[in-house]
């Protein structure tokens, strides 16, 4: 593709990305549910209607470079590497230590046996239904069951939501991959071997987990003190950036999770650094160039998504997507409302609302499409079954961005008029 091409495609997107935001701000939904469908009627307009007429030639040859790249940077693992660290960071240093200490367990519980339940559902339900190998089922629960916030709370800034609500999502999420990722290495590597290690699982989990936390914890701390060496709002937004992208790229380098990594750099950074060693002009200077990171990082994930969904293949497959949908809400009931009434018989009280949102709230996104991507490369599944699971990922990304999304925005709603906090 020439730069003429590149350049267009460029110019398209962010035109794209600008009129997302004024429907967005108009019509009062929320901002990555818009990309989504942009992305798809673009892509359908593009292949039903505007190839016909030559005029629009040029559009549709940029829908096919967006495309071109999103394959590209989702197979090399840029997707990840690139996108999803601003948004883990820019969530966790609004979540203080008292939201954070109030919600810290039931977050971790959902973030590790809720996954695990998860996928057991999941794959049995998929499994039983759609006819496909109980291996493949599985593959595919452990690829769509870890969850992402980042429509969620874009819905919570918009309404009077708790901000313990928001750090209990936001933790979830970004420490519910780590269990994702080791369940996913075990299961393709005792695929190669024949057999799965119990121990070993235990084993690389703990390293994954407990490795992610330390390198965040130590790039974090390292970072605060050249920071309060530093008094320039741009040193230290670019200081941010590479302690975001550094604790990322050391803790993945070292094969442990890179997102648990930034999400504690985030959390160290919200709690400390900013409070202790940064001006206020300088804490506004980076706040704003983090939401814009995370604004771009929005638009390039779910837009792309939108790209990239193939309606026609859904429509073939449309039976198993389904299933697969229900079966994954189906395991998002059997893992909150188990883990949070277990929980409500201790110490502190959830809130049955805080359960429904929690339910509701359950939006997979970025990091599926990523570990899909994984799946595509190992070559452990026919070309054939693959094709059905990239299906079903993306289908099932896309129905619940399309329909959980607007529920969980108009149940809010009417449920956060007054805002409710866990009961002492």
């Amino acid at each position: 593709m020439d730069g003429t091409i590149i350049e267009i495609t460029i110019t398209i997107f962010i035109l794209l990305m600008l009129i997302a935001q004024l429907i967005s701000i108009k019509l009062r939904i929320p901002y990555t549910l818009v990309l989504v469908l942009i992305g798809v009627v673009t892509t359908a307009l593009s292949v039903l209607i505007l190839g016909k007429y030559s005029i629009f030639g040029t559009l549709q040859n940029s829908v096919r470079e967006i495309q071109l790249i999103y394959d590209q940077i989702v197979n090399t693992g840029l997707f990840v590497g690139l996108v999803v660290p601003p948004l883990i960071f820019e969530a966790m240093i609004h979540v203080k230590r008292k939201e954070l200490k109030e919600v810290l367990k039931p977050a971790l519980i959902l973030a590790t046996l809720g996954v695990l339940i998860s996928v057991a559902v999941i794959s049995i339900v998929v499994w039983k239904l759609s006819g496909l190998p109980l291996m493949v089922a599985l593959l595919f629960a452990i690829i769509i069951s870890p969850t992402d916030t980042v429509t969620v709370l874009e819905v919570f800034r918009r309404i009077n939501a708790p901000a313990q609500l928001s750090a209990l999502m936001d933790i979830e999420a970004a420490f519910n991959d780590a269990t994702a990722i080791v369940l996913f290495s075990i299961v393709i590597s005792s695929i190669g071997i024949g057999q799965a290690s119990l121990f070993g699982g235990i084993e690389t989990f703990v390293y994954d987990f407990i490795g992610g936390i330390i390198i965040g914890i130590s790039v974090a701390f390292v970072a605060g003190l050249v920071h309060s060496a530093l008094d320039d709002k741009v040193a230290e937004t670019t200081l941010t950036i590479a302690a975001v992208y550094g604790s990322y790229v050391l803790a993945t380098g070292l094969g442990t999770s890179g997102l648990i990594a930034v999400a504690i750099v985030g959390l160290y950074f919200g709690n400390s650094t900013m409070d202790l060693s940064l001006s206020k002009e300088v804490r506004l200077s980076i706040i704003s160039f983090w939401e814009i990171a995370a604004f771009v990082g929005n638009a390039i994930a779910f837009m792309l998504i939108g790209f990239d969904t193939n309606l026609r293949a859904f429509f073939k497959v449309g039976y198993t997507i389904l299933i697969a949908y229900v079966a994954t809400v189906i395991a998002r009931v059997a893992t909150v409302y188990p883990t949070f009434n277990i929980l409500n018989r201790f110490k502190r009280k959830i809130p049955r609302i805080w359960e429904n949102i929690a339910v509701l709230g359950g939006v997979r996104g970025a990091l599926s499409i990523a570990l899909l991507a994984t799946l595509t490369s190992s070559g452990v599944v026919s070309q054939s079954e693959m094709e059905v699971v990239a299906a079903m990922v993306l289908g099932v990304v896309f129905i619940s961005i399309m329909v959980q999304v607007p529920m969980l925005s108009s149940y809010a709603k009417k449920r956060f008029a007054k805002t409710i906090h866990i009961a002492k």
